[in-house]
């Protein structure tokens, strides 16, 4: 699964990876993302652009809203069909935009949180559906998940299941809304190549969602 991820490159960063003109003030680093908080995505509407949506997917048909709690991830393998999923997998794909995630490692009886980043460390796009859900009374909430796959050699001995990260030669394709074809979607939603990642243990400060400062990623001493 993924539960907490970062972005803490520089905006204009983002902006010229992804290719994007909109430049929104105030954007700040955050270190422990985490379910129920906005997140930046890359949405494509006739070109690529930076939207806020909150992370924890509501369907467009959902009686509660709180089903969100619940759709932070989306399996690769049934995202297709599963009905939280499908139409937004068909229509509405996105990409999450962030720089690293955390997993936790089995230690014995407890768990060691672990960084997982590029070796480029430059941001990154997993890849994403979203969604746009109202209440009775008419107020939007424009909402996302993230859609993991099985664990490359890196992140296995760590965690079974990883966030889809999608190479940049592939993201123009997610992120055509004409691009309809099932089995070529699907067949993006592979392990990123391990070679081109690296991890290492960190705090435990990172526990608490409620934390969000630079030594959530301060290597943890051996």
């Amino acid at each position: 699964m993924c539960g907490r991820f970062t972005l803490v490159s520089p905006y204009v960063a983002v902006t010229e990876r992804f290719h994007v003109r909109l430049q929104p003030p105030g954007i700040k680093p955050r270190y422990n993302i985490a379910p129920g908080q906005e997140v930046l995505c890359v949405i494509r509407d006739g070109e690529n652009r930076i939207e806020p949506l909150r992370w924890g997917l509501i369907p467009f048909w959902a009686k509660d809203p709180a089903i969100g709690n619940r759709l932070i991830n989306a399996r690769a393998e049934t995202v297709a069909e599963k009905p939280s999923f499908r139409s937004a997998f068909a229509k509405r794909r996105c990409l999450v935009v962030a720089d690293g995630f955390y997993e936790w490692r089995p230690a014995g009886k407890r768990k060691v949180p672990v960084y997982i980043f590029l070796k480029s460390k430059k941001p990154f796009g997993f890849a994403g559906l979203y969604e746009s859900w109202k209440d009775t009374g008419g107020r939007e909430i424009r909402t996302c998940t993230i859609i993991t796959t099985e664990a490359n050699d890196l992140v296995r001995p760590i965690h079974d299941r990883m966030p889809v990260i999608l190479p940049e030669g592939v993201e123009g394709r997610w992120l055509d809304p004409g691009e309809g074809n099932r089995e070529r979607l699907q067949a993006l939603l592979t392990s990123y190549p391990a070679g081109e990642m690296d991890a290492y243990d960190v705090t435990p400060v990172v526990n608490s969602a409620g934390h969000d400062a630079p030594d959530c990623i301060t290597p943890a001493q051996s």
